[in-house]
């Protein structure tokens, strides 16, 4: 886990910080990766927010480019953007064989891509959290199309156990704050339950363990175990998927395209996860 807190005025030191998961823990993040999600849920509902088929879509902070082959399968063109430059270089070794995909290195307050150039801008625990995070915001509204659509997935930390866990560690994050946030700022919140399944219970001890500190992994672990039947380690995790359409006309004073003064500060702060 990670904060993201806006830095001061013409201070870019906070503007990327290092993620303790993915950057210094890849292959414990890749079975992370893979044992997310295994019904699907998440994808869905992201289909349903914005069909990508034949479009170009934007995944922001892709890390490694778990993501991006599965976008490549409908979409007209995928660009992944990674500020770790590892994770990039990996990313693009990922996507090498795909000809619709391609890798830059980027960060998503000044992202190396054109002006309403892109149809979809997909971020996945990557970046975007709540307050703090409106430069993000306003650069991926500015590389949109009208009509596109930015799909932000986070973690439900009010979704039990994970939730519970996720709260333990970061007990200053309220989570009804950042609902409002993006429903001030004109998302619609769907809430998605799913699943992640784990081989066995020490590759789910090595992901919690890169995703809590020691002690709430260890509850984490334990709680797990006590509820595993026979030989199928899964567990609930609830996420939320906050959805903004571009306006195709005119935006009148007030509606979210035209949200979020610039010249606003904020103190506010926010967690990664990724």
């Amino acid at each position: 886990m990670r904060w993201f807190s806006r830095s001061p005025r013409g201070s870019r030191a906070t503007e990327v910080l290092p993620s303790p998961n993915i950057w210094y823990f890849q292959q414990a993040y890749e079975v992370e990766n893979r044992a997310q999600d295994v019904d699907g849920e998440i994808w869905r509902v992201l289909r349903e927010e914005c069909d990508w088929t034949g479009r170009d879509v934007l995944d922001l902070g892709c890390g490694d480019g778990f993501h991006l082959p599965r976008f490549a399968l409908d979409a007209r063109s995928v660009l992944g953007v990674e500020p770790h430059a590892p994770l990039a270089r990996d990313a693009a070794k990922r996507v090498q064989d795909l000809p619709n995909v391609s890798v830059r290195e980027g960060r998503a307050q000044r992202l190396p891509v054109d002006d309403a150039s892109v149809d979809v801008v997909h971020a996945r625990t990557a970046y975007f959290f709540g307050p703090g995070c409106e430069p993000g915001l306003r650069e991926a509204e500015r590389v949109l199309r009208p009509g596109g659509a930015i799909l932000i997935v986070d973690l439900d930390a009010t979704s039990e156990p994970y939730g519970g866990w996720l709260r333990a560690d970061l007990p200053h994050y309220d989570p009804a704050e950042v609902e409002r946030f993006f429903d001030r700022e004109g998302f619609r919140l769907r809430r998605v339950a799913t699943r992640w399944r784990f081989t066995d219970h020490a590759a789910l001890e090595s992901v919690l363990k890169i995703e809590f500190s020691a002690q709430v992994a260890e509850r984490a672990t334990a709680e797990v175990r006590r509820r595993t039947v026979g030989s199928d380690v899964t567990l609930p995790v609830g996420y939320r998927v906050h959805t903004r359409i571009k306006p195709t006309g005119l935006v009148l004073p007030g509606h979210s395209a035209s949200s979020g003064d610039p010249s606003s500060s904020s103190t506010s702060t926010s967690p990664r996860i990724v």
